[in-house]
This record gives C-alpha cells, sequence and structure tokens, in this order.
C-alpha cells in the first residue's frame, strides 16, 4: 500500500521544501511548427545551462510568453497562425528587452525581412539547418550566462 506521498509535490508542514541551488538559467522560448526541430533546440539550449520552452505556432507561443516572459525568442519564419516576424514584433512590443532570433528554411524569408525592416524591426536571421555551435555562440552572445548571486 502507498503511502501517498510518491508523486506528492505537497511538502507536509514539518518538512522544509529542498532548497533550490541551481545557477539562475536564462529563459528561452523556442517556436517552429516543426516539432523536432523546436524540442531539439530546446535540449540543446537546456544542456547548455539555459531554461529553454517550447511552442509550435505563434498564439501558443504568445500564451506561454504572457506566462513566462521570455529572455530571448527563437523562432521559424514561417508558422501557422502568424509568422514568426509577426510573433517577434508582438513580443517586443510586450517585452522590449527580448532579443530574437528568426530561423528559416525558405529562401521567400528574404521579402518578409525586407518588409519588417521597412516598418523599423531589425532582427537576426539563420538559415536552417542551423549547427548547434552556430546557435550557441549566437545565444551566448546575445544571453550571456548570469551568476545567481548577481540576480
Amino acid at each position: 500500500m502507498s503511502n501517498g506521498r510518491r508523486n506528492s509535490p505537497v511538502v507536509p508542514i514539518n518538512e522544509a521544501p529542498p532548497a533550490d541551488t541551481s545557477p539562475y538559467r536564462r529563459t528561452v522560448l523556442v517556436v517552429d511548427d516543426e516539432s523536432v526541430i523546436a524540442e531539439t533546440v530546446a535540449a540543446i539550449l537546456s544542456k547548455s545551462g539555459y531554461a529553454a520552452t517550447t511552442a509550435y505556432d505563434g498564439p501558443e507561443a504568445l500564451e506561454i510568453a504572457l506566462l513566462s516572459p521570455p529572455e530571448l525568442l527563437i523562432t521559424d519564419v514561417s508558422l501557422p497562425g502568424m509568422s514568426g516576424i509577426e510573433l517577434a514584433i508582438t513580443i517586443r512590443r510586450i517585452f522590449p528587452d527580448c532579443k530574437v532570433l528568426l530561423f528559416s528554411g525558405h529562401a521567400a524569408t528574404a521579402g518578409l525581412m525586407a518588409g519588417a525592416e521597412r516598418a523599423g524591426h531589425t532582427f537576426t536571421l539563420l538559415s536552417k539547418p542551423v549547427h548547434p555551435r552556430d546557435l550557441l555562440a549566437w545565444v551566448s552572445q546575445s544571453l550571456p550566462q548570469v551568476n545567481h548571486a548577481t540576480v
């Protein structure tokens, strides 16, 4: 017979919760309608010390961002519901300090990027496939790791 505490997140009153000794992890929202790509990028980031969350379309990404504001948005340009550029513009309106990295495997992206630039929005664009080393170099340059003591 189980004692009822095996999977319970509730900590009994007489027991202190475990201390959080983990370092602060910079938050990244990864958005791609191809779940394998989103999950792979998030796994690479997580293994490199970032707190990565995934979404698979623009509306879902906005919902997640409103609950947990990202410090960095990494999004595919071609998404269902809204383009990654529209998502990036919306996220930046809500969270002006959020960094943005767009990536795409489509040649037609250049026209979308030009339209965004004419409207005053400048974003970095990487072409798919993105080598993990290149991705991590760009992320670490944009979001330097932070000591827990300095947060």
